[in-house]
């Protein structure tokens, strides 16, 4: 540490040549550690205080919701270590990159901004299932203004990158889910269903986006309910 490197090149008591400032310099030096000592044992007892999934946790919620507003490309490293309230040196002993951090943040959007799995039951009727989804979709495309539209949407338009890869992938990932939900539900063409369906999130994501508020977004889920029923979707 640098108060360690600091103290030991101090002078000791008795040196030759060393007048009252000398002795003023060390006594300083010994105050400078002690504080350090204290510092360094009250954060230790704030890190045990606190588990460390939980910790983890709350700094990837910190960097989802800044990647949503600003975009992965416009958010730098020093933002998220400012904003979670770390160091760079933790944040990439944590996480490792920050394009494996987004993957994280990724992760916890698909699992808690509109999960499918509270939706795709198995043994639910396909089309209250998909109707309720498409409603949760619009009302969380639209219920923050800093953060509208689809995080995993949005970001899987640029494949070139490896972090729109990872989005595309999510994306796909959860297009499969509900072709497979579909298909054991018995629904003579899921694929088709499925791909109504990532169709229409994408374009209330990208309305969203737009400006449109959540009336106007819940309005066309409650038209693709529509079609979707027109399509024999029970």
């Amino acid at each position: 540490m640098v108060l360690v490197r600091w103290f030991d090149a101090c002078p000791r008591r008795g040196d030759p040549g060393h007048g009252d400032f000398y002795e003023w310099l060390l006594h300083k030096c010994h105050d400078a550690m002690q504080m350090d000592s204290v510092m360094s044992v009250n954060e230790n007892k704030r890190l045990r205080g606190r588990p460390r999934a939980f910790a983890l946790d709350a700094a990837v919620e910190v960097g989802q919701h800044l990647f949503h507003e600003h975009g992965y490309e416009k958010v730098s490293v020093a933002a998220l270590t400012e904003a979670i309230g770390i160091t760079p040196p933790s944040f990439y002993a944590a996480f490792g990159s920050k394009t494996a951090f987004f993957k994280d943040a990724l992760q916890r959007y698909a699992a808690t901004v509109v999960p499918l799995d509270r939706f795709l039951i198995a043994g639910n009727a396909p089309l209250p299932a998909l109707a309720d989804m498409l409603r949760a979709a619009a009302h969380a495309y639209a219920v923050h203004p800093q953060r509208r539209g689809c995080l995993i949407l949005e970001h899987a338009k640029t494949v070139t990158t490896d972090w729109g890869l990872a989005a595309a992938q999510i994306a796909g990932e959860n297009r499969e889910k509900v072709q497979a939900f579909l298909t054991e539900a018995g629904i003579e063409t899921p694929g088709r269903i499925a791909d109504y369906v990532a169709t229409t999130m994408l374009g209330l994501s990208a309305a969203a986006r737009e400006g449109w508020d959540e009336a106007r977004l819940l309005a066309v889920a409650e038209t693709a309910k529509i079609a979707l029923d027109n399509s024999r979707l029970h």
